[in-house]
């Protein structure tokens, strides 16, 4: 949960997506970007951060989705389990070493844009951006996503996959909210940042090839279990 959940920050720090925040949030309020720049007070915040929870309902209805999907392939596949672990580890470590630079699959550097003149009106439209946001995944996150799909598809039950797909979510939804709530700290913060944006890829990958090679040897699994010793029992009744 906390790989997933890390993973989805990462998405968001990406080069793919961390630069297009102003826009997105520009965009599914139904403003320009000068505009958003310039309005102030409670009920332009307001309009921003309702809309933009919207958005993010919209692509982690596709991301859990997702989770499912493929969780539900893993419990058909359930007696090959150890082949699937191997074959999904060795496929999140050629992610690794795509993100870090040492592969390049062209596959991988294609992108998906789908037409999106005028924004539906209201949150509902915002929420059907989210959903295309999704389904239109940009290259450079999609090794990550695709790493943690791999891992829920590894799982035994859906609700893991669901879980997994949603801890995703909530890492890439977490900071877009907070960049909604405080759009003029966010601009501070993107100039700052800006210039580490290719580091964030080499982490991605250098933690995608560890995940790889923990999912391929099966220490996933002794790790799992050993956390789940250390946890107190009136914790694990209660989750």
């Amino acid at each position: 949960m906390i790989v997933a959940a890390g993973a989805g920050l990462l998405s968001f720090l990406s080069p793919c997506v961390l630069p297009l925040v102003p826009s997105y949030l520009a965009y599914v309020a139904g403003i320009s970007f000068g505009e958003l720049q310039r309005r102030s007070g409670h009920s332009a915040r307001a309009t921003v951060v309702l809309n933009a929870l919207a958005f993010i309902a919209g692509f982690s209805l596709v991301f859990v989705a997702m989770g499912a999907s493929v969780s539900l392939i893993g419990e058909w596949l359930i007696t090959y389990r150890r082949l699937v672990q191997q074959v999904g580890g060795a496929l999140i470590i050629v992610f690794g070493l795509y993100l870090l630079g040492v592969l390049r699959l062209p596959f991988l550097m294609r992108q998906v844009q789908l037409p999106l003149g005028n924004k539906p009106g209201g949150l509902f439209g915002s929420v059907l951006v989210g959903v295309t946001f999704a389904a239109g995944w940009t290259p450079c996150v999609g090794p990550v996503l695709g790493s943690i799909l791999t891992l829920a598809g590894a799982t035994q039950t859906i609700d893991r996959g669901v879980l997994l797909l949603g801890a995703y979510s909530a890492g890439l939804a977490l900071p877009f909210l907070a960049s909604a709530l405080a759009f003029g700290h966010f601009l501070r913060f993107f100039a700052r940042f800006k210039r580490f944006l290719p580091v964030v890829d080499r982490v991605a990958g250098l933690l995608l090839i560890g995940i790889g090679l923990l999912l391929f040897t099966n220490y996933m699994t002794y790790l799992n279990a050993y956390f789940i010793g250390l946890t107190p029992q009136w914790l694990l009744e209660r989750l």
